[in-house]
């Protein structure tokens, strides 16, 4: 009986490390409820968690900056999800800096791409652009930009979608690789709250992107507005394409 015990115990102990080593990678997402988008993290982490499973990656979700004062080294990648780089102190910022700068990397959704223009001219390159206003929430359609890229491999070419569609200026004149790009005709880019002004982009309107900065890799999503989007399949193979890449590097049709 008790060879049989310890022969069943060996088997647990050889059996347990599987499951971890099968992580390929580990994310740290950063939540913070805000004024205008709280309703959609429980969702999100749900979905999250849902997508963790299938594709057998770990994370690490918090609402609380002070983990950027640990070991930023163990994550594949820094997901601010509707949570703006703002949120860190001056030592959290130099921490992220420092993790970007070693190889780290990035992905940045929908209101973590407005910050204060001047605040932390880092973390508004590493977007890639600079938020200037948005319109009305109105559906349009979104074209594909680049379809090699994996966050476009599981959406239409063309995207009938909903959301805020932010505009944008570049100061810093960063180079970006369009992944997709609003059609302005197919919305009202001026319908906007009264003594605001909204005026679009024109043609080349991007909505998402990726680059690369300091060593790292970047990807960038301003879709992400409403709690129903994080439940949405087109939705959340386009954030999960963007993710994968940031973390592996991989994905990218030749």
């Amino acid at each position: 009986m008790k060879k049989i015990i310890l022969w069943f115990m060996s088997c647990l102990f050889f059996m347990a490390p599987l499951s971890y080593a099968d992580s390929q990678f580990k994310l740290l997402v950063l939540a913070i409820p805000n004024k205008y988008h709280y309703e959609y993290i429980p969702v999100a982490r749900e979905s999250l968690e849902k997508l963790s499973k299938l594709h057998s990656f770990e994370f690490t979700w918090t609402n609380k900056p002070e983990v950027f004062e640990g070991d930023l080294s163990q994550y594949a990648a820094v997901v601010f999800l509707n949570t703006p780089g703002e949120e860190l102190n001056e030592t959290q910022r130099k921490k992220f800096e420092d993790y970007m700068r070693a190889g780290g990397n990035a992905v940045i959704v929908h209101r973590a791409m407005i910050t204060a223009a001047g605040a932390w001219p880092w973390y508004e390159q590493l977007v890639g652009r600079t938020f200037k206003t948005h319109p009305i929430l109105q559906t349009a359609v979104v074209n594909t930009a680049d379809k090699k890229f994996p966050a476009t491999f599981g959406i239409p070419e063309r995207w009938i979608w909903s959301d805020e569609w932010y505009e944008f200026t570049n100061p810093y004149n960063i180079k970006i690789n369009a992944i997709l790009n609003v059609d302005e005709n197919s919305y009202d880019p001026t319908k906007i709250w009264p003594g605001q002004v909204a005026t679009g982009m024109g043609k080349n309107h991007p909505v998402s992107w990726y680059h690369l900065y300091e060593r790292g890799r970047v990807f960038t999503s301003a879709l992400g507005h409403n709690v129903e989007m994080y439940k949405d399949p087109q939705y959340l193979n386009h954030l999960w394409g963007g993710i994968y890449w940031a973390a592996t590097g991989k994905g990218i049709q030749p």
